[in-house]
């Protein structure tokens, strides 16, 4: 299993981890299997999303905080309710299909770790089994 640091620059991001994902896969030297992500944050997810227009990342996080604002009457304690309930509307884990070696993927997929309570250091956790 890897692990890889992802690092978000604002309270809610999207940093694309597509390369990292694949070149893990790689690493692996499997040929056929199952690529798991896993989050371990309840404040963080992962999903898969268009990466060729930015705009797309920013309609999504910009749709999500107006569905969800910071600021509401929540009686989480912390003050972050929005970023929990964000992060549970996505998916805390993704699974992918790899094949000859390499991740099945979309031309325009790309791979993100989405950010509702940062900035902060996360991890992401790769779990490539073979089958």
């Amino acid at each position: 299993m890897e692990k890889l640091k992802v690092e978000s620059r604002g309270r809610t991001d999207m940093v694309e981890i597509t390369e990292e994902v694949k070149a893990a896969v790689r690493r692996s030297g499997v040929k056929s299997g199952i690529c798991l992500l896993f989050v371990p944050h309840t404040t963080g997810a992962v999903t898969i999303t268009e990466y060729a227009d930015p705009h797309v990342m920013q309609d999504i996080l910009t749709t999500m905080n107006a569905l969800i604002p910071f600021e509401n009457n929540y009686t989480h304690e912390e003050g972050n309710a929005a970023a929990h309930i964000k992060s549970s509307l996505f998916n805390f884990s993704l699974e992918m299909i790899i094949d000859e070696g390499e991740l099945l993927i979309g031309g325009y997929q790309g791979i993100f770790f989405c950010e509702f309570d940062g900035p902060r250091n996360r991890q992401v956790f790769v779990k490539i089994m073979e089958g």
